[in-house]
């Protein structure tokens, strides 16, 4: 049963994302774009995760309203919000996945290295 439940879901997902204008998928692409730009200046600068996070949604954010603010200003255009919101949304998930991929890498534990020095010694020493 959940099984189907997925299947069904994507199936779901996809015929709906046929119904996505190609303008909002643009400012999507744009803000993943940017946001990603975004991070890794800021994360090349200050190696801070949470800092590289946050610019890398303002970028894509700026630069979304940097582009409604110039289409505004065109005869026939408007400020759109929701294209607006596709920017920002794109700048959000690439910066969320770049966080999901990026974890924290545990030290090792400094005394099960000595250990383990002293228990391949010990094994050669059987051998």
């Amino acid at each position: 049963m959940k099984k189907l439940a997925v299947v069904l879901f994507f199936t779901l997902s996809i015929t709906n994302a046929q119904d996505i204008p190609k303008d909002k998928k643009l400012h999507f692409q744009a803000g993943v774009i940017t946001g990603a730009i975004g991070y890794d200046f800021v994360y090349s600068k200050t190696k801070d995760r949470n800092k590289a996070f946050a610019a890398g949604i303002l970028t894509s954010v700026l630069a979304g309203v940097a582009k409604e603010t110039y289409d505004s200003t065109r005869p026939g255009n408007k400020f759109d919000v929701k294209d607006l919101g596709a920017t920002a949304l794109g700048g959000i998930s690439v910066n969320v996945t770049i966080q999901l991929f990026n974890k924290k890498k545990k030290k090792k534990n400094k005394k099960h290295e000595k250990w383990k020095k002293y228990y391949l010694s010990y094994l050669r020493w059987l051998l």
